[in-house]
């Protein structure tokens, strides 16, 4: 009898999405995300969106220097001003 090697949870992981990926189209991760989301919004309050957004505020900046918010803050201006 042939041994049968178990998948780690990567793999698995990997190998359904591919296959959920060649079965559906966008409309259905755009359907699915926007449920996803209003269950998010549901389920949480107004401080949970403050502290998520403070620590990708903290993340961002701690691994992008004052080049990165100049520039990003230039395309702000530009897009506001046009």
């Amino acid at each position: 009898m042939a041994k049968v090697e178990k998948m780690n949870r990567q793999e698995a992981g990997r190998k359904g999405g591919e296959a959920t990926s060649k079965n559906h189209d966008k409309d259905f991760f755009r359907e699915i995300g926007q449920k996803g989301g209003k269950a998010t919004s549901n389920n949480h309050d107004k401080e949970f969106y403050q502290e998520i957004g403070q620590k990708g505020g903290e993340a961002t900046s701690d691994t992008h220097g004052k080049e990165f918010y100049k520039e990003i803050g230039e395309k702000g201006g530009k897009a506001r001003k046009s």
